[in-house]
């Protein structure tokens, strides 16, 4: 299962380099960029990544007092890792808990160093791979691998399997969103995609085509275009890629 990461930078140059290195690493996908702490914050509560990177450079202590107003909103903080081009913030990076600090210019063994110990203490191989669906005394385990997409029918949702099953579950589609891996990516008001059976993405006409027996197409809506935009990176970093 893949890490997720933003990066929160102003610095067009540094970001790039940054996320230069970050591509050697195929089970970090990146969510999302920001240029400031109030972005940032925006980002972090909406994508909800595993790892955060700052620039501390600029208004290093903006970014630490957007660190202490995530624990407002979020039950688990992310991986913090705070970077400069000296150790200025060290003292107050070690006091807000980061994970780790890097001096910059990038160093290709310190990002490996960090990473290498990131997936030692947080392995996601253990995740759990099975959803819970409670209803009275009925409990169904489904394989996430197995599920194709979630749709919203009022204050209840329906699992698609790729068996062609149908699975329903009285609770809101909002609340599984929470529960699923990173692989799903909701994409509209009323759907949530297993971006593991994606086989095209048309912004032409706002769909997503799902690979299985039908190919069926969903709906994506233009408020939710910037998670179809992290979906098109995700698959797009994965593809042998064609000149046309």
């Amino acid at each position: 299962m893949d890490y997720t990461y933003t990066i929160i930078d102003s610095c067009a140059a540094s970001k790039l380099q940054l996320q230069l290195h970050m591509q050697e690493y195929g089970d970090f996908s990146c969510v999302g960029n920001a240029r400031d702490s109030r972005e940032g914050l925006n980002t972090i509560l909406k994508f909800t990544p595993d790892l955060v990177l700052i620039n501390l450079n600029e208004n290093g202590m903006e970014h630490f007092q957007m660190v202490t107003e995530l624990n407002q909103f979020m039950p688990t903080l992310p991986l913090i890792i705070g970077y400069s081009s000296s150790k200025k913030y060290a003292y107050n990076a070690i006091k807000s808990g980061f994970f780790d600090y890097w001096i910059t210019p990038h160093n290709e063994f310190d990002i490996r160093k960090s990473i290498m110990r990131l997936r030692k203490l947080y392995n996601k191989q253990n995740t759990p791979s099975t959803i819970c669906l409670k209803s009275y005394s009925d409990y169904r385990y489904l394989d996430t691998n197995d599920i194709l997409y979630l749709k919203s029918d009022n204050n209840a949702t329906d699992f698609f399997m790729t068996n062609g099953t149908v699975v329903s579950a009285f609770k809101t589609l909002k609340s599984y969103e929470e529960m699923l891996p990173s692989s799903f990516i909701r994409v509209h008001q009323s759907y949530i995609i297993n971006s593991r059976y994606v086989s095209g993405i048309n912004y032409g006409k706002c769909t997503c085509t799902l690979r299985n027996n039908k190919d069926e197409e969903l709906p994506f809506t233009k408020t939710y275009k910037e998670k179809v935009d992290v979906l098109k990176e995700m698959l797009s970093k994965t593809a042998i890629k064609t000149l046309n």
